[in-house]
């Protein structure tokens, strides 16, 4: 049975069988190998101990859970904690750079078995890029092609529609402009595939790490700045996307109005500028049109934090850090993103494995038939 993609807290309902595993899931997922006894699970997702007991046995039972040992008794029974088996499944997770393909393979729990990254002409067209791709999901080990591998989670520059799976007008690449990336790729791939933009796809995997704000609420900016700049936003606990996915296209914000022409036909753009600025060396220069273009997402959305990635940032982290932090209003917090060049291939995983933990996400594509749900089954089921 698959897992239905919804965000609700657990419920005592038949009808919601597969919402309370997976928030029982990610609650296990969460724990990490020190697992989590019935009682914590069943207070973390506002289940009875019966329910989470049933839910356990199913579990294990599909190779998906395991004891992992006993709590400490403070007077009765010792509780028997349960923790999540990261092996039991894998996804696969592509980064689509301009210039860049990077392909992971992880476990349930997110965490890498192999990476790779390969040369990739954005602008050579839709067979070489297929080719490209397909090429570096083959080369990974041998779990990419058996089948617990769930799907892939395809990060891409934007704008693109998530729901369909369809890019738009890509700066630079105009080409690209309805293709429907997310179909073709399932075809070709034989696995289900998810798109998003990259920088949502970063935003969602940086959602579980610590320090990236509480999962339930807060709100953080991720600012990437690689070979274009756009922001992926989280608030009120979760990636905001937007209706059509043009949330967060924030390189594509004026700064100067007769400044010279961006490629998206606009003048001015904080995209355009900063790029310039890195091409002349001027890394403070670019780092002040960065932070000055970030405190005006600050200030108009109220953002907790700002994270800044991408290839340029890295390569000189700390004087960017400092140029952002200068520019942004008191009080709010700028680092780099603690998973540096994986951020983005990493959340790109993540948006195949969100939804089977309780976190909505975008829609995937099928080698058959498009289902009438939003569904990405576990294997062994539910």
């Amino acid at each position: 049975m698959n897992i239905l993609r919804t965000g609700r807290p657990g419920a005592n309902l038949a009808a919601l069988r597969e919402n309370n595993t997976a928030v029982v899931l990610g609650l296990l997922r969460d724990a990490g190998e020190r697992g989590a006894s019935r009682a914590e699970l069943a207070a973390g997702a506002g289940l009875t101990p019966q329910a989470v007991s049933k839910i356990s046995a199913r579990l294990r039972a599909d190779g998906l859970a395991a004891e992992a040992g006993r709590r400490t008794s403070t007077g009765g029974k010792p509780a028997t904690a349960w923790r999540l088996l990261p092996g039991a499944a894998h996804a696969i997770g592509l980064h689509l750079d301009r210039d860049t393909v990077t392909a992971t393979l992880v476990d349930l729990a997110g965490a890498p078995v192999a990476t790779r990254t390969a040369p990739l002409a954005f602008g050579a067209g839709a067979p070489a890029v297929l080719d490209a791709v397909a090429a570096e999901v083959s080369a990974l080990p041998a779990p990419a092609a058996a089948p617990d591998v769930l799907g892939v989670g395809v990060a891409a520059p934007g704008p693109l529609d998530h729901r369909c799976g369809v890019l738009h007008r890509v700066t630079g690449f105009p080409q690209w402009d309805g293709f429907p990336l997310r179909d073709a790729l399932a075809r070709r791939l034989g696995l289900p595939v998810v798109l998003d933009k990259d920088t949502n796809a970063a935003a969602l995997g940086l959602l579980r790490r610590p320090h990236a704000g509480d999962r339930g609420a807060g709100s953080f900016a991720y600012l990437h700045l690689g070979t274009g700049l756009g922001a992926g936003l989280v608030l009120g606990g979760d990636v905001h996307r937007g209706a059509r996915t043009a949330a967060g296209e924030f390189g594509h914000q004026v700064l100067r109005l007769d400044g010279p022409l961006c490629p998206c036909g606009r003048r001015g753009c904080v995209e355009v500028l900063c790029l310039r600025a890195v091409a002349e060396g001027d890394t403070p220069r670019a780092a002040r049109l960065l932070g000055v273009a970030a405190a005006n997402l600050v200030q108009l959305l109220d953002i907790d934090l700002v994270l800044l990635g991408g290839r340029t940032v890295l390569a000189d982290a700390g004087r960017y850090v400092e140029g952002v932090r200068a520019e942004l209003p008191a009080g709010v917090p700028v680092a780099v993103t603690p998973a540096a060049e994986r951020t983005v291939v990493e959340g790109a995983a993540e948006l195949v494995l969100a939804p089977l933990f309780g976190r909505p996400g975008p829609a995937p594509a099928t080698t058959g038939p498009r289902p009438d749900e939003t569904t990405i089954g576990l294997p062994g089921g539910i």
